[in-house]
C-alpha cells in the first residue's frame, strides 16, 4: 500500500510538472501557430469542403479504406468527446476562472490545423494488409515518413500504455461517476457495473474498426446533440446573462488590469491544458482512427479531421463553459465542487433533477464512446509492435480492465495517463515539424484542383 501511494506522489509530481510546464504547453500550443501560419489558414480555407467530405461529397467505395469520413471521424470524436468536455471545461474554469474558456478556444483555433497536418500525413503514410485492413498513425508516418524507426517504436508504446489509461480505466471510472450522479447506491456495486460495463466494451471492440465506426457514429451524434440541447435550455433561461459572460470571459483572459496579470496567467495555464486535453490536438491518438477512411486522398482526411477540435471545444465545450459562467456557479466552486460535480450543479440549477440526468448520462455515454474508441489506438499499437497475433489478446485484456477500472481508486492510472499523453505528443509534434512541407505540398496540389475548391 506504502509502494502505491509513493508511485501516486511520484508519478504525481511528475505529471504537474509536465502538463503545468510552461514550456510543455508552449511547444503543444506553438506548433499549432506554426502549422496554422504554414498551412496558410486551412482552418478558415477549408472549412466548408470539409463540410462537403462529412457528408458524403467525393466519396467512392472504390477507394482505399474500411470506413466513411462520417464514421472515422465518429470513431476519433468518440475518444476527444468525454470527460473533458464535462469535467474538464468545470476545473478549467475552477482553477483558471472564467478566462480559461477563451485559451480552450485559442487550443482549438490552432489544434485544427495540427489535426489537419498529422490525419493527412497519417493517410499518406499508412500501411495496407492484403486483405484490406488498414493501419496508421505517427508510428507509421514516423517510420515510413522519416525513417526513425526507434522513435515510431516510442510512440506505439506509450500510446499502447496511455490506452489502458486515459482510454480505459480512467473512462471506466467516469462511467461509474456518470451513473452515480443519476443512481448513488450503484457506488456499492461498482463491480457488478464494471462487469456489464466490460460486456458492452467486448461486444463493439472485438468486432474491430468496422463495428467500432458503426457505433461510434450513432452514439457520437446522440450524445452530443442531446448534450448540447440541455445546455442552449439553460443557455436560453439566461438569454440576457449572456452578453455580461462573455465580457467575464475575455476580462479573465486579456484584462491583467482588471482581474490581475496572475489571474490571466492561470487563465492561460489552465485553459490551454485542458483545451489540449480535451481535443488531443497533437497527441497523435486519432490519425490512427482517421488512417482507416476510405479515400485515396489524404487531403480530404485530413480536411475531415481538422473538424475534431471544432465540434469537440469551440462547441461542445463552449456549450458547457457558458452555462457554468452564465448562472454563476463558477462562482460557487470549492474543493468538493469542481469538474463534473461542478458542471452538474449549473445545469441542475435551471434543469432540476433533470440536470444530473444530463451531466450523470453525458458523462456515461462520452466515457462509454472513448473506451471503445481507445480500444482502436491500443490494437493499432499492438499490432504495429507485436503483428496481428497481438491484436486479439489485446482486445480481451483491454476488455477484462475495464472492470478494474469501474472499481478502484484511480490517482496513480490517471498521473500515468497524463505522462504518457504527453511523452505520445513529443515524437508526433516532431513528426509533424519535419515533415510540414510535405504537407503544405500535398494541400496545395489538391486545392489547386478547381474540382475540389468548393
Amino acid at each position: 500500500m506504502e509502494l502505491f501511494q509513493q508511485l501516486t506522489t511520484w508519478t504525481g509530481e511528475l505529471s504537474g510538472l509536465l502538463w503545468g510546464n510552461p514550456l510543455t504547453l508552449l511547444v503543444l500550443l506553438g506548433t499549432g501557430l506554426y502549422l496554422t501560419l504554414r498551412m496558410g489558414l486551412v482552418q478558415v480555407r477549408g472549412f466548408r469542403h470539409a463540410a462537403h467530405l462529412i457528408a458524403g461529397k467525393f466519396s467512392s467505395h472504390k477507394d482505399v479504406g474500411e470506413v466513411s469520413h462520417f464514421q472515422a471521424l465518429s470513431t476519433a470524436l468518440s475518444a476527444t468527446v468525454g470527460t473533458g468536455n464535462i469535467a474538464g471545461v468545470a476545473t478549467a474554469i475552477s482553477l483558471g476562472g472564467p478566462g480559461a474558456l477563451f485559451w480552450m478556444w485559442v487550443t482549438a483555433v490552432f489544434g485544427m490545423a495540427t489535426k489537419f497536418t498529422e490525419c493527412t500525413l497519417s493517410l499518406k503514410f499508412r500501411s495496407v494488409a492484403p486483405d484490406g485492413e488498414v493501419a496508421g498513425g505517427p508510428m507509421y508516418t514516423l517510420l515510413h515518413g522519416l525513417n526513425m524507426r526507434r522513435t515510431a517504436a516510442a510512440f506505439a508504446i506509450f500510446a499502447l500504455i496511455a490506452s489502458f489509461g486515459i482510454g480505459n480505466m480512467v473512462q471506466a471510472n467516469s462511467v461509474m461517476d456518470g451513473l452515480g450522479y443519476i443512481f448513488p447506491d450503484l457506488h456499492k456495486s461498482a463491480w457488478v457495473v464494471g462487469a456489464v460495463l466490460a460486456m458492452l466494451v467486448g461486444l463493439v471492440i472485438l468486432g474491430g474498426v468496422k463495428r467500432i465506426a458503426r457505433v461510434a457514429s450513432t452514439l457520437v451524434p446522440f450524445m452530443a446533440t442531446l448534450y448540447i440541447a440541455a445546455a442552449l435550455l439553460v443557455l436560453a433561461n439566461h438569454a440576457s446573462a449572456i452578453p455580461d459572460a462573455f465580457v467575464t470571459i475575455f476580462n479573465h483572459a486579456l484584462n491583467p488590469w482588471a482581474v490581475g496579470g496572475a489571474a490571466v496567467g492561470e487563465a492561460i495555464r489552465w485553459g490551454v491544458a485542458r483545451g489540449l486535453f480535451s481535443n488531443e490536438a497533437g497527441l497523435g491518438s486519432s490519425p490512427m482512427a482517421h488512417a482507416a477512411a476510405r479515400t485515396n486522398e489524404p487531403v480530404r482526411e485530413g480536411l475531415v479531421a481538422m473538424m475534431e477540435p471544432f465540434i469537440d471545444t469551440l462547441i461542445i465545450c463552449t456549450m458547457t463553459g457558458l452555462v457554468i459562467v452564465v448562472t454563476g456557479a463558477w462562482q460557487e466552486s470549492s474543493e468538493s465542487m469542481m469538474g463534473a460535480a461542478l458542471t452538474a450543479h449549473a445545469f441542475s440549477g435551471t434543469l432540476g433533477t433533470a440536470g444530473a440526468w444530463v451531466v450523470g448520462g453525458g458523462l456515461t455515454l462520452f466515457a462509454y464512446s472513448t473506451i471503445i474508441a481507445w480500444s482502436y489506438y491500443g490494437d493499432r499499437s499492438a499490432y504495429y509492435l507485436f503483428g496481428e497475433r497481438a491484436v486479439l489478446p489485446y482486445r480481451v485484456v483491454y476488455t477484462l480492465v475495464v472492470v478494474v477500472g469501474a472499481a478502484v481508486p484511480l490517482k496513480l492510472v490517471w498521473n500515468i495517463a497524463d505522462i504518457t499523453n504527453i511523452l505520445m505528443a513529443l515524437p508526433n509534434l516532431l513528426g509533424l515539424i519535419l515533415l510540414a512541407g510535405l504537407v503544405k505540398k500535398l494541400k496545395d496540389d489538391y486545392f489547386s484542383r478547381p474540382h475540389e475548391k468548393t
